[in-house]
């Protein structure tokens, strides 16, 4: 009876491993499709400042190269 936890231990690995294996996927298939990991919590608020940012950036360095 010492060993019944090992009964539980073999499913709940390979449910782990799973899961493991699953993230590792979506992150590798991500990085290969968009040259870049994926940014956790990147919503369209994000993507706005950073449009506005970068045409911030170029517009002042169009107006410092006059």
């Amino acid at each position: 009876m010492a060993l019944v936890w090992l009964e539980a231990a073999l499913p709940l690995g390979i449910i782990a491993g799973m899961l493991c294996i699953m993230g590792n996927a979506q992150y590798y298939i991500h990085r290969a499709a968009h040259g870049r990991p994926k940014h956790i919590g990147h919503d369209m608020w994000d993507v706005a400042l950073e449009r506005r940012d970068k045409k911030l950036l170029e517009n002042l360095s169009a107006a410092s190269s006059d």
